[in-house]
């Protein structure tokens, strides 16, 4: 039977993977060919979603006031007062600070350092199973001689 013979277009695998590459495509599409609904009008969105803005004051931390009063500060605990260019109104708008993702970043860091050494504990005391084995298995090939 010559090669490829009884065999009809391609592997079960790649169908599956052009399906459902085909389907992640139209739902790409459908998202973004859909009308935004807005459910509010742009005069109450905040000055910077719909013009220039310059930063009045840098990224700083939420008083205990600030966090109770102003919903920027719930998600990221800073805020940075910001000027609108065109409307001249100032706003609170939610940053995120250099120091938080610092902190952010050494926690990363110190987790992953963590993680690194229990697998490779995990690693070494395997090994020494292993060797423990093979020894006693070389052990007791050289007594059956």
């Amino acid at each position: 039977m010559p090669s490829g013979a009884g065999r009809r277009g391609l592997p079960l695998g790649r169908h599956l993977y052009w399906l459902l590459c085909a389907v992640i495509l139209k739902l790409c599409q459908a998202e973004a060919s859909a009308p935004e609904k807005l459910s509010v009008s742009t005069s109450t969105l905040p000055c910077w979603l719909v013009e220039e803005f310059v930063v009045a004051e840098e990224c700083t931390p939420c008083s205990s006031f600030q966090a109770k009063t102003t919903p920027e500060c719930a998600s990221t605990g800073y805020v940075e007062k910001i000027t609108c260019s065109s409307s001249k109104r100032n706003e609170f708008k939610s940053c995120r600070s250099a120091l938080m993702e610092q902190h952010l970043f050494w926690k990363f860091e110190g987790t992953v350092v963590c993680v690194a050494l229990v697998f490779a504990c995990l690693v070494i005391i395997r090994q020494r199973q292993l060797d423990r084995k093979a020894l006693e298995k070389v052990r007791k090939q050289i007594e059956s001689i």
